[in-house]
Parts: C-alpha cells; structure tokens; sequence
C-alpha cells in the first residue's frame, strides 16, 4: 500500500508509520519502506538512516537485495523499516537514463522473499516524481491521506490523474482503495465542512476513522516512537489503531472466499 500526496503536511509519514504500528500490534507482519529523502518514517522508527547507511537509494540505484536493508524496529516485534538516507535525493536524476525506471521497486520487492509480510506500506515523497511513481508501479493500493483544511481537496485531481496513468501504464491492478482525514480539529466547520465534502465525493472509500489534530502525534517522532508506543492512550493513537483496524478487517473482506 502506497500512501501518496503531493502535498507536503498532510500527515502521510505520521500516516504510514502509525498504521505500520498499530497493524504489528495486531500481530500482523508489517514493512514500512522508506521513499522519502528526508527519512523521517525513518527517524520515526529508530531505524539508523545517517549518510553511508545503506539504504532505499542503493536497491534503486545499485539494484542492492531489499532484504539486505530491511531493519526489525525495537521494541515492535513484527514490524519492519527499509530507511531511505538523503542520497535518495539524487536518484530522481540518476534513475532517469535507467531501464525501466519505474518499476525498479517492484522488481526489488518481487525478489524479496526472505520474510513473509501482511502488510508492505510506502512512505512517498511530497511531490509525483519518479520516486512516488516508482511506489505505485509497485503497490496494489493507495492510500491519500487528506487534511481538513481549507486546500484539502485541491491538487487531488492531479494526484487522482497520475494514479490513473499508473494503472494503465504500469500497473493495472492499482487502485485508490483508502482515504484517510488527518489533522482534523472538531472544534472549526471548516472541519466538519472539509469532512463531509471528502464523503460525499469519495463515499466507502473514505474511512469512519478520523485523525484528530493531536500533539502527542507530532511529540512522538522526537523520540524515535510512533505513537501508539509513546502515548498508547491519547486521542491520535486510538484513532490510528480504529484506522487500522478498518483497514484490517477491509483487506479480509476482500480476501474471502
């Protein structure tokens, strides 16, 4: 699952990393693959990504093993990181001249075999570069996570186009299966307004979970903790596990029989 966005702070890194969270404290298997040059899924994580740390870069770039940097993340047993360093930076460039430049991450995770995930979650880099490109050609889904503020809905369509031209181009079995609200303060309409207006757009695609806007969320990454180990009990964190959950449960409703 990819969760995209072309715009920057609307809570994808917190997105990726709390569901990845919630969804190993459930006992699934979980991996966050890191596609963001500033790492911060990363820092989130514990997982080391300083400079010379091999990293997401070198499986793109070098066609280095997946495997061989996939890290388990302390204290969270099932749950994974492949870190991305601020090399990762570069390969926007340097995968240009390159064969099948798209699709190089889903060539890496098709060799992966070494550890059998439930869940694969890719934190994208705010912008619809190769980067962002390469996580669609690889994932089966796409997650938007969407802020209620007054811009929520705008850039969306471009999002939407480009994930479409993935699908026909590089990946026919991508689609947009979940919708997140993030950063969501009851106490505005603008809220409440940017909410309904997101349902009535994208109906069952949008999850009943919503992410209030929290500081225990924004706290949590400074200690290398999601926030569902930092502050089990705070608003954001049961937010993030009802997300979860819904996922969980859409994912096994699909899967049945």
């Amino acid at each position: 699952m990819t969760v995209a966005n072309q715009k920057g702070g609307v809570g994808k890194t917190t997105t990726a990393v709390n569901l990845a969270a919630a969804l190993s404290m459930h006992g699934q298997r979980v991996l966050v693959v890191d596609l963001d040059p500033q790492g911060n899924a990363s820092t989130a994580l514990a997982t080391e990504h300083r400079a010379g740390v091999p990293s997401v870069y070198q499986v793109l770039v070098d066609d280095l093993a997946l495997s061989s940097i996939v890290t388990p993340v302390p204290d969270m047993p099932g749950l994974f990181c492949a870190p991305a360093t601020l090399d990762l930076a570069g390969a926007e460039i340097e995968l240009v001249p390159m064969v099948g430049r798209e699709t190089r991450l889903k060539r890496a995770l098709a060799n992966f075999e070494a550890m059998e995930f439930d869940y694969i979650l890719i934190d994208c880099p705010p912008s619809l570069g190769l980067l962002t490109v390469n996580a669609m050609a690889a994932a089966q889904e796409v997650l938007i996570p969407i802020q209620c503020e007054y811009y929520a809905l705008e850039g969306l369509t471009q999002l939407l186009q480009n994930v479409e031209l993935v699908r026909v181009h590089l990946n026919q079995t991508l689609s947009v299966s979940t919708i997140l609200l993030t950063m969501y303060d009851g106490r505005t309409r603008l809220a409440s307004q940017v909410a309904e207006e997101v349902r009535s757009h994208f109906g069952d695609t949008v999850l009943d979970a919503v992410i209030p806007r929290s500081v225990r969320v924004s706290e949590a990454p400074s200690y290398g903790q999601s926030v569902m180990t930092y502050d089990p009990g705070s608003s954001g964190a049961m937010a993030y596990m009802e997300a979860a959950r819904e996922i969980a449960y859409r994912a096994a409703a699909l899967h049945q029989p």
